[in-house]
């Protein structure tokens, strides 16, 4: 049985975190409306525990990182393409430091430059355990951007270090993102870099007494309609060191909306390991991995203003069928409901329940398990990202045909739509629309204002946001019919 290599060392034992091989050999089930399809098991050399979730290029393919494994023998990590019918490619290989990253932890962004953007948690130029952050061409080369640690105070790294959370592209192009450790008093910062490499702190955690700020950001953050961003601290707050919900201005002012453990016995949930996700309703929607009227995590809604609402405590069923330990964030779906996994629980039999489940929450809390894993499928399911052709990928941190983790992909009936990228944009900005049958289209609009555009390849269109257009959804015309985008652009 494998372990999965981990660099969390730097935390205390309350903060330590492990994830374990356990193989299981049953079959998951899943109701008839749901089909999983295990599209790659990985075997090491290929890579090894995916830890995060995949995300779908402007070329059709999915992209992603596998936390271990790799080609060079080292078992640093690697980035890699898989295509939606599962043909997998190894793109980088990580050789650690001094000459490279290791241990990426995070997702991939592909940003309007058409690069991907990532983060390593360890490696880089300056310590083994410092992480940098990278970009990667679609076809696989790598530059490093930044290597944190580069600022040292003999105490802390005040540029930050231990990146574990993904990066956004935010409306005017530059790249935020956070640190777990580092920053003026070592608890994590949040970070802005240009495309071209120049880092910027924005925040240092626990800048109050006793971190009621928060602490060690275990996760990216998301940049709502208002501009802000808004994002999550695994540790710290008002109540103790159970985490924190927080916004944060473009410039760097930071205010705490909300502390957890804010009821008692932490019933609205403790350590948000995940990001939020701002839905169409305009509320934020998250996970915690504890808390809750159970002690097994929770799936909240919160507004900008921080009113919280607890939608769902897990292990609210017997034998934790309905899911233990939510570790991932939230997808809002077309269907204007939210998708996500939990790392534990389910109805697999001879994994006791404990190879981890999708499932479906409404925004008014009504949550359905949708599938359990059984080992073979994989163990342990990440995040997940819903692909224009309608079905949602993800990957298994372990598990499979090797037990070092998959690739997958679930069909919930949900039909093909359109992405924008970006997501905003004023009059005249280039926009590229991201699909799965554009071939043959026949007009272009934003929120209703038609389009001058090009057709690129079936998954590919090439347009600029036309003068009156206003916030709303996009809408492509073709043969097959009118798709519409998943989120509304937003026209500042």
């Amino acid at each position: 049985m494998k372990r999965i290599a981990n660099a969390l060392g730097q935390l205390s034992c309350g903060k330590k975190a492990y994830v374990v091989v356990v193989l299981c050999a049953t079959t998951a089930i899943a109701s008839p409306a749901q089909t999983l399809t295990t599209l790659h098991s990985f075997n090491g050399t290929d890579g090894q525990a995916p830890t995060a979730a995949l995300v779908q290029a402007t070329n059709g393919d999915l992209y992603g990182t596998t936390y271990n494994g790799g080609a060079n023998g080292a078992g640093l990590g690697t980035v890699f393409k898989v295509t939606p019918s599962g043909t997998l490619t190894t793109l980088h290989s990580f050789a650690g430091y001094p000459t490279d990253g290791a241990l990426p932890y995070a997702a991939l962004v592909q940003a309007t430059n058409g690069y991907l953007y990532g983060t390593a948690y360890n490696g880089g130029a300056n310590g083994a355990g410092d992480g940098m952050v990278f970009k990667i061409t679609p076809s696989g080369t790598l530059t490093t951007l930044y290597n944190f640690c580069s600022q040292y105070n003999g105490f802390t790294c005040t540029d930050g270090n231990g990146p574990y959370g993904e990066l956004i592209q935010a409306g005017n192009r530059n790249l935020y993102g956070t640190t777990l450790y580092g920053g003026t008093h070592g608890n994590g910062t949040v970070f802005k870099i240009t495309p071209s490499g120049m880092l910027t702190v924005l925040y240092s955690f626990c800048s109050h007494s006793g971190c009621t700020d928060g602490a060690n950001p275990w996760a990216g953050l998301v940049q709502a309609a208002n501009a802000n961003f808004y994002g999550t601290t695994a540790y710290g707050g008002a109540n103790g060191n159970y985490g924190t919900v927080f916004r944060i201005t473009p410039s760097g002012t930071l205010t705490v909306l909300y502390s957890f453990c804010s009821q008692s016995g932490c019933t609205d949930g403790e350590n948000p390991w995940a990001g939020l996700v701002q839905a169409a309703d305009g509320n934020f929607y998250g996970t915690t991995r504890h808390g809750g009227a159970n002690g097994h995590g929770t799936v909240f809604k919160i507004t900008p203003s921080g009113t919280l609402t607890t939608l769902h405590s897990f292990c609210s069923q017997s034998g934790c069928t309905d899911g233990d330990q939510p570790a991932a964030g939230l997808v809002p779906a077309t269907s204007g409901d939210l998708y996500g996994t939990t790392l534990f629980g389910g109805t697999s039999t001879n994994c006791s329940g404990a190879c981890g489940t999708v499932f479906k929450i409404t925004p008014s809390g009504t949550l359905t398990t949708l599938y359990s894993f059984d080992g073979a499928d994989g163990y342990g399911p990440n995040g997940l990202v819903q692909a224009t052709n309608g079905r949602f990928y993800g990957t298994a941190g372990s598990g499979g045909a090797y037990g070092d983790g998959t690739v997958f992909s679930l069909s919930v009936g949900l039909g093909p739509f359109v992405k924008t990228l970006p997501t905003s944009g004023e009059a005249g900005a280039a926009v590229k629309i991201l699909g799965s049958l554009l071939t043959g289209a026949t007009s272009v609009s934003f929120n209703g204002t038609a389009a001058t555009f090009t057709v690129v390849s079936r998954y590919l269109i090439t347009t600029t946001v036309p003068a009156g257009a206003t916030t709303g959804k996009v809408q492509v015309v073709t043969p097959s019919g009118a798709l519409s985008s998943n989120v509304p652009f937003r026209v500042p």
